[in-house]
């Protein structure tokens, strides 16, 4: 009958809630004071709990669930600080190749301008090369005109 008795007290008890997790430490610190165990945790989930005959047993697992808790908790709030820093880094390097992407269509269509530009001018020079070439033959042949008759201009002319 009293075992009965203890049994309900221990099933009775209720463990006071856990404290809320702390402040996370500043980002240069953040693995720094991290000495818990690995994260390879295997966790199972069990309808009672074990009935202990040593309370001082219970306060130790206790403490020491407190800190598993709150390590886990520091360990969710960096991953996630790491995942919102990721996203910014991966927006601002979207942003980034958006920027010499337009840059680059920039850069084509002034360099077709400016290539535009340079077969008009070619062409420009080449017509008025040809205007030179054909003013310095009017004037030969004006010149052989004024020098020679006409049976003897006939011979300078192409």
């Amino acid at each position: 009958m009293e075992e009965i008795h203890q049994e309900m007290q221990l099933l009775s008890f209720t463990a006071p809630p856990p404290p809320p997790p702390p402040p996370p430490p500043p980002s240069d610190l953040r693995f720094e004071n991290f000495h818990g165990p690995s994260l390879d945790l295997q966790l199972s989930i069990s309808l009672s709990t074990p009935i202990q005959d040593n309370n001082n047993y219970n306060n130790k697992n206790n403490n020491i669930d407190n800190d598993n808790y709150r390590e886990i908790e520091t360990l969710k709030w960096e991953a996630a600080q790491q995942i919102r820093l990721a996203a910014v880094e991966r927006a601002y390097a979207e942003r980034m190749m958006e920027m010499a992407r337009k840059e680059m269509e920039t850069a084509r269509s002034e360099f077709a301008r400016a290539r535009s530009l340079w077969e008009r001018a070619r062409d420009e020079v080449d017509k008025a090369q040809r205007m030179k070439e054909r003013a310095f033959r009017v004037s030969k042949d004006s010149m052989c005109m004024e020098v020679t008759c006409c049976c003897c201009s006939q011979k300078f002319r192409p």
